[in-house]
């Protein structure tokens, strides 16, 4: 396993730190085969992500990473890149999978502001929400995600 994410910033970013159009890159994550089935004994055993022959079979075409081992490692690279203050309070999301998650790949995530939607009734916050790109090392989306979640702004309760 190559691990080399680490955060653009060294800040922690609170409201008052971000607009819409702010954009956020990840360091790489490589996977390998016994990731996928590591994971996928754990938490998704099914075949296709346990077995390259049982991979191949399947309509993948081959061993394929679990779509939430894509989207474990889409939150890991996400907050090391957008170091948000107060943790990343998530308040619901669109999750897509448009191409399997294959054992060669090497996962980058690019994250990008979209609307920042202050609350009327807890000055201080406000409602963010963020496109996030996973892609491989060929620039091919392996994941989309659409978060929304709880943003503060320095001082805030």
């Amino acid at each position: 396993m190559t691990d080399t994410s680490s955060p653009q910033d060294t800040r922690t970013l609170y409201l008052e730190d971000i607009a819409v159009g702010d954009r956020f890159v990840s360091g790489e994550h490589a996977l390998d085969a016994e990731q996928i089935k590591s994971f996928a004994s754990q938490f998704d055993p099914q075949p296709f992500h346990l077995d390259e022959a049982a991979g191949q079979d399947s309509l993948f075409g081959g061993l394929a990473a679990s779509g939430w081992h894509t989207a474990a490692i889409t939150m890991k690279l996400f907050v090391a890149a957008m170091p948000i203050a107060k943790g990343l309070i998530g308040a619901g999301v669109e999750l897509t999978w448009p191409k399997p998650t294959r054992a060669e790949d090497v996962l980058h995530v690019e994250s990008t502001v979209t609307e920042i939607t202050p609350s009327r009734s807890r000055p201080g916050r406000a409602m963010v929400t963020v496109e996030t790109l996973t892609l491989n090392q060929h620039g091919e989306p392996r994941q989309r995600l659409v978060s929304r979640m709880v943003m503060f702004a320095r001082g805030a309760d």
